[in-house]
């Protein structure tokens, strides 16, 4: 049986048994639920379109802000940041790739993962690559949301000292975690309004960056040689770090028909993840050419009228409580998979503690630019690797994937493997881990890096060696059921 415990049903004390005519996940103003068990054919519902909306609010948001511009002040040209830009968010095809796995398995990415690290090796996998990495996002999200929270405070009278600070934050928490605990159908239902709010917004901060942008901007003293190539790779990573960290797109993707067809679901994933996200992160870089984007919010402020600002800064709430709200749920279900039973929506809960905890140390004992620059880089030394074990899985499975079969986790079952590990999965994900940290440049430098001068090839070496490895390691006795 899967280890969780479904929500139980108003007016009930246990969950729900048999099929009602208008099924309770489907609606949005009751609490979703199903955590991490299987979604039955009778409650599949909505149309792969639905996803871009998804996505596209999640992506319009401070934090991407923050990236565009710190790769201005990392040093590059201004059409090097861009093509850094183009070139990094087009990780959302991958996004997109897993996201199909959600219909065909009728399950979240953190039970499909199952069928590549076995039942234990994937409640290992839940713990770090899902539970962990999602926590520290929420936390440089709500980090990055309140930073505008605290400037609008400023702007009616009131000081931002370390109490209302607090207060603050846990006012955005909450906000967001309201979302996470609805669930999927509260987020079906707000995202297409926020998305068209968000549009709008920065549809005007459009216009005033690019009013004053210098398109011919250079910096100073222009990097070349080994000194480009390294923070090319190292703003390739930052800006790769955001789809990359959606490993768990099939949890948004899951409530759709199985046969919703999986060219749709992993175009309008792209699309809602890439166009919003380049265009964001742009934004920040045409900005940095003309303002101090070391403080985004202020320095943009610069560019529009000043009836405007208190509107960009209430946008840029807005925006990280959608993306904070998709992290949450996921982080939701991935500690339902580490194996703890709890209802999903306690477990948000939990998750939105831990990340408020780091998020005020993070705001009030450490630079938080350093730190999302720092973070986001080290990230992709789990997640890439990961992603490129789940992409392989599903490419060589050709995505089919067995929901009710998924859920067994008792020994001996389809998924145990051996003592309950997978050792393809395991050892392809440590290979990647392994070869990645070799290459890594931000908090600390692998000797790979060192030995190429500082550029760091972390990403695509971790991607590549756990590709490769999972193939040669499943070629020929790939034997877990398919639907």
């Amino acid at each position: 049986m899967a280890s969780t415990i479904p929500d139980p049903q108003p007016g009930t004390g246990t969950a729900r048994e048999t099929p009602p005519p208008q099924p309770p996940s489907g609606r949005a103003g009751r609490v979703e639920a199903h955590g991490i068990d299987h979604i039955p054919d009778h409650e599949r519902h909505g149309r792969p379109r639905q996803l871009f909306s998804v996505w596209a609010a999640a992506n319009v948001n401070y934090l991407s802000l923050v990236t565009g511009g710190a790769l201005i002040l990392m040093g590059l040209t201004l059409w090097q940041a861009l093509a850094v830009i183009v070139t990094g968010n087009l990780f959302w095809l991958l996004t997109g790739l897993l996201s199909i796995s959600g219909p065909a398995a009728g399950a979240p990415s953190e039970v499909i993962t199952r069928a590549m690290y076995g039942v234990r090796g994937n409640r290992v996998n839940n713990a770090v690559v899902g539970w962990l990495i999602s926590v520290c996002y929420f936390a440089l999200n709500l980090a990055a949301a309140a930073t505008a929270a605290f400037a609008l405070v400023e702007m009616a009278g009131i000081t931002a000292n370390t109490g209302v600070k607090v207060a603050v934050v846990m006012v955005v928490a909450a906000l967001t975690l309201a979302i996470g605990v609805y669930g999927h159908a509260m987020i079906m239902k707000l995202y297409l309004p926020i998305t068209l709010a968000l549009t709008a917004a920065f549809a005007v901060v459009a216009v005033g960056v690019f009013r004053h942008t210098d398109f011919s901007y250079v910096p100073a003293e222009p990097l070349t040689g080994t000194d480009l190539w390294a923070v090319l790779a190292a703003g390739f990573t930052l800006i790769a770090s955001a789809p990359l960290s959606y490993t768990t797109s099939a949890d948004f993707s899951r409530y759709l028909p199985r046969t919703a067809p999986a060219r749709s679901v992993v175009g309008w994933t792209f699309l809602g993840g890439f166009l919003p996200g380049a265009a964001v992160c742009s934004l920040g870089a045409l900005a940095a050419t003309v303002v101090d984007m070391t403080d985004p919010q202020a320095g943009l402020r610069q560019l529009l009228p000043d009836w405007f600002g208190p509107l960009l800064l209430l946008a840029l709430v807005l925006g990280t409580i959608a993306i904070n709200a998709l992290t949450a749920y996921s982080a939701g279900l991935a500690l339902q998979a580490v194996g703890i039973r709890i209802r999903r929506s306690l477990s948000v809960l939990a998750d939105g503690t831990a990340a408020v905890a780091l998020t005020l140390y993070g705001l009030l004992a450490s630079d938080f630019l350093d730190t999302v620059s720092n973070v986001l880089q080290l990230t992709v030394v789990l997640l890439g690797p990961a992603l490129a074990v789940y992409a392989t899985d599903i490419v060589l499975r050709r995505n089919r994937y067995d929901g009710p079969a998924l859920m067994d986790e008792t020994p001996g079952g389809p998924f145990w493997y051996t003592a309950g590990v997978n050792p393809a999965g395991a050892l392809a994900l440590a290979g990647g881990v392994t070869v990645s940290a070799l290459c890594v440049n931000t908090l600390y430098t692998g000797p790979i890096a060192r030995a190429l001068g500082g550029v760091d090839l972390a990403l695509p070496a971790g991607l590549v060696t756990a590709a490769l490895l999972y193939t040669l390691l499943t070629r020929g006795k790939f034997r877990a059921p398919t639907a």
